[in-house]
């Protein structure tokens, strides 16, 4: 019966592609919400949908937009990643301007955050895409090469952009990080458009989930002193916290 239940959940979802709690609770009157929220997970574990704030999403759509390797990475440390996501959109003002890489934390961050009036500034297309469904939110995408494992872009015409352009934050993210080489990623033309947003940026807010402490990519685009905030999850160790918070870097 519960085996059936989860199988039926997963249909519904890839049919709908979304749907809230609240939605699931009048398909399945009968089933506790905690129930359908045990069920959720169990679809997740078993890779076949992503949960978002109030709901889930179907992997099948997530797909149709993102590519498989994209959603792959959806799938990955989706806990940590949506904490972190909740903590960084509690940091977005009405009014403001800010950078978001196109990261899947980034992605995320977009589905957690208010529909509120501000100004964004992104290099992810998947970004970009979830963030199109709020109503109060001005979207500007920065073209350039698509790279397409993580589905952003970047160009070295990216500092003749950036000069024209303010934004008060960086929202961003890094796949590897160690206090000896920094923040890194697999790309270089990102690592360059990254650092040209930092020297925009007022504040730079780091989004790192426990998972990528300890690996190391090829191009170290920040360093522990180009940060003000760190937002990370329950599992960074105590002693790196440390070394944040004598930097005087808020660690969150």
């Amino acid at each position: 019966m519960k085996r059936e239940r989860i199988e039926e959940i997963a249909e519904i979802l890839d049919k709908r592609g979304k749907m809230t709690l609240e939605q699931l609770e009048e398909v399945f009157p009968h089933v506790s919400q905690m129930t359908l929220r045990r069920d959720l997970f169990q679809l997740e574990e078993d890779g076949r949908i992503i949960r978002i704030r109030g709901g889930a999403m179907s992997v099948k759509e997530v797909q149709k937009v993102s590519g498989e390797e994209y959603t792959k990475k959806t799938t990955i440390n989706t806990d940590a990643k949506i904490i972190i996501a909740q903590k960084a959109a509690g940091l977005i003002d009405e009014n403001s301007c800010i950078f978001l890489d196109g990261g899947t934390t980034a992605m995320y961050l977009s589905k957690e955050m208010s529909d509120i009036k501000c100004n964004i500034f992104t290099n992810g297309i998947a970004v970009a895409m979830e963030l199109a469904q709020k109503k109060n939110i001005n979207i500007t995408v920065v073209g350039g090469q698509l790279m397409r494992d993580n589905l952003s872009t970047a160009s070295p015409a990216a500092k003749e952009y950036f000069d024209k352009t303010n934004f008060e934050i960086a929202i961003v993210s890094a796949t590897a990080f160690t206090p000896e080489h920094g923040f890194s990623c697999n790309s270089q033309i990102e690592a360059e458009l990254l650092k040209w947003v930092f020297k925009k940026a007022r504040n730079v807010y780091m989004m790192l989930d426990s998972s990528k402490i300890g690996k190391i990519n090829p191009y170290t685009f920040a360093c522990l002193e180009d940060i003000n905030v760190l937002i990370t999850d329950d599992h960074f160790p105590k002693d790196l916290k440390q070394l944040f918070e004598e930097k005087n870097i808020v660690v969150m």
